[in-house]
């Protein structure tokens, strides 16, 4: 039995009393509201939503994916306000940046296309490798923060959209940790601080969440899988809250803080889906 599918089984009984108690409702918005703070300063949300989510829900085969689709769909308010938040960076942007709108659309549909039509066992086996890469990224943060602070100077605008392809699908897969994988992305052409990165990455991270999302929604009226969409609306509001709270705070609190915190719950929740 995989971490994945192990974790699922031994929530059986906690999930369903914690979300009848109403208290599973509560802890999702709290849980949203941190995920979509983080999300606006580097990335990584999707780590606490997706097991908060997979605890909550009921019981069935398909749980981890209803809670992917789930997770996607209540992230996406918050990627919208954090985008907002940073509307001033943007100012002064290269025009070839809008060239990087077209492969992260595109990638999002094809990873969220991918969780719609794999089998859901897939999905179940890949969730522990999924979440470990998300925690290394975390852990080669400073790393990719030195890159970020000292981009090089001449745009490589092919080999970015190539790469923000990538990124794309695996964020329409899953998403965790896109953000710092834009970030290490972005600064290879030169746009400028960290803050003024993070504002591209934002708008970058709320297509991919909408794209991911839309075809979610899509396949849920469709009939062709499951969206938990009560949990989904607690989401929204949170995530809308954490996403402005979150890009006003970025300017005044290392953001390494945040990281170190969401580093060690990947780290400790990848053990968790794969020894547990």
């Amino acid at each position: 039995m995989t971490g994945g599918a192990w974790f699922a089984a031994a929530t059986d009984t906690v999930g369903p009393w914690v979300g009848g108690q109403g208290g599973g409702m509560a802890i999702l918005a709290v849980v949203t509201f941190v995920a979509a703070a983080v999300n606006s300063v580097a990335g990584g949300g999707t780590i606490l939503t997706f097991p908060a989510l997979a605890a909550i829900l009921p019981a069935g085969p398909d749980r981890l994916v209803v809670a992917n689709a789930t997770s996607t769909i209540g992230l996406w308010p918050g990627a919208l306000a954090a985008a907002w938040a940073y509307r001033g960076e943007r100012a002064g942007q290269p025009a070839f940046t809008r060239w990087l709108v077209v492969p992260s659309v595109l990638g999002a549909l094809v990873g969220a296309w991918l969780v719609v039509v794999l089998p859901p066992a897939w999905f179940d086996s890949l969730v522990p490798w999924l979440i470990l890469a998300a925690a290394v990224l975390f852990a080669l943060q400073p790393r990719m923060t030195r890159l970020v602070a000292h981009p090089r100077a001449s745009p490589r605008i092919g080999l970015a959209c190539v790469l923000q392809f990538l990124v794309a699908v695996y964020g329409g897969y899953f998403g965790a940790g896109i953000g710092i994988l834009m970030l290490a992305m972005l600064g290879l052409l030169g746009l400028g601080d960290i803050h003024r990165l993070n504002a591209v990455k934002n708008v970058l991270g709320s297509l991919i969440n909408g794209a991911a999302a839309a075809l979610f929604a899509a396949g849920s009226c469709a009939g062709s899988h499951a969206v938990s969409w009560p949990h989904a609306g607690v989401m929204a509001a949170s995530a809308v809250a954490g996403g402005v709270a979150g890009s006003a705070l970025a300017r005044r609190m290392p953001p390494r803080i945040v990281r170190r915190c969401v580093s060690l719950i990947a780290f400790a929740l990848a053990g968790y889906y794969f020894y547990g």
